[in-house]
């Protein structure tokens, strides 16, 4: 497979025409009684002038600087972030990014592990990598498309992971599917049982936690649903405003976040309006908010039966699932050596907290071995 240098140049024209439908936007207030939001009429007219008036080529060379590659993988051409060590024999970690965000915001964690081989792929359909040629973006394709980049690709025989989100189920795939090559496992996003799996469940904990996030998903899950269920309506709308774009982005950056508080520009307290703006940068240019929506409608609301991971891990319960039972983790992650609910960080964890993360993975690898 070649491998194929790769640097991110937007044009000059798809930037001027982002910059003049942003000083067109048609923005509104706030409905009467709002209900509880990531956005805010207010919010999302500081970050549209923020984004009119915001040099995009200072954040174009700052990624730059970051060795960029794509791939052809599964009839994808997968673009990646590779960053080596000095050292020749550190360990490698692939770094998977979820839903809203991209390879782009988990760059700052990345650079923070000089002392590894750091690998940084972007999903098919998502930034600077193709869609799949039949479309089909599934967290097991996805699973086989990273492992053949890790190991047929770039030769890493063993590897460690770590995902989010949508690549959460990823990260359980590889390190079930391809233990022989998964060293160890970092976990922020810990394991959840498929729907039948948790009718089944009777600890009292464990009820608990998934009556919880099933009260919360009424009202904080009609983005997955519209996604899951509507995605091409959708995209059409976001796909032509850049204001629809950057609300719909920054909605959940807010409300996923470690940043309680009722002013949604509290996230800049740990994702940069910068950060944001990097990210509604390139889906607008890239065009895959539209791709982006596939594993939703493949599914991965409602993930499949995983095996149990028995290759080494580390739990770290991100702020939003902090009443995680232990006992879940333990009954899937079946060489757990670490359990540990984080003090700081939510849904996006490395990029909030990026130092907390690099120590812990720092750690994690050196209790292995391979650091």
């Amino acid at each position: 497979m070649d491998v194929v240098p790769f640097e991110i140049r937007i044009p000059d024209e798809v930037l001027a025409d982002l910059k003049a439908r942003l000083e067109r936007a048609r923005l509104l207030p706030d409905s009467p009684h709002r209900p509880p939001s990531g956005m805010s009429a207010a919010y999302l007219a500081a970050l549209v002038r923020s984004w009119a008036e915001w040099d995009w080529g200072d954040r174009e060379r700052w990624i730059n600087a970051h060795p960029q590659f794509t791939a052809r993988i599964d009839s994808a051409d997968v673009h990646f972030v590779h960053l080596r060590s000095a050292r020749s024999d550190a360990p490698a970690i692939v770094v998977m990014h979820g839903w809203p965000h991209t390879f782009a915001l988990q760059l700052d964690f990345a650079d923070l592990l000089p002392d590894f081989h750091v690998v940084v792929p972007s999903f098919p359909g998502f930034a600077f990598s193709t869609p799949y040629a039949d479309g089909l973006i599934t967290e097991r394709r996805l699973a086989g498309t990273v492992h053949a980049l890790m190991t047929d690709v770039l030769g890493y025989e063993r590897y460690l992971t770590y995902g989010e989100d949508v690549s959460a189920n990823v990260n359980d795939l590889l390190a079930a599917q391809y233990g022989d090559s998964v060293a160890g496992i970092v976990v922020t996003h810990a394991h959840f049982p498929t729907r039948a799996e948790r009718r089944a469940l009777t600890a009292p904990d464990e009820v608990a936690f998934f009556d919880r996030i099933a009260a919360d998903h009424e009202t904080d899950g009609a983005y997955g649903h519209v996604q899951a269920t509507r995605p091409d309506t959708l995209a059409a709308a976001l796909n032509d405003s850049p204001a629809g774009l950057v609300a719909w982005l920054a909605e959940k950056l807010v409300e996923w976040s470690d940043t309680p508080g009722d002013d949604p520009a509290d996230v800049e307290r740990l994702i940069s309006r910068e950060r944001i703006l990097t990210e509604a940068t390139i889906y607008w240019a890239t065009q895959t908010i539209g791709s982006s929506f596939r594993p939703y409608y493949e599914g991965a609301d409602q993930p499949g039966p995983i095996p149990s991971v028995d290759v080494p891990a580390a739990v770290y319960v991100q702020r939003h699932e902090t009443d995680y039972p232990e006992s879940l983790a333990r009954s899937y992650y079946r060489d757990l050596r670490v359990f540990e609910r984080l003090d700081e960080g939510g849904h996006f964890t490395v990029a909030e907290v990026p130092a907390v993360m690099a120590g812990r993975v720092r750690a994690f690898a050196r209790a292995l071995g391979a650091a």
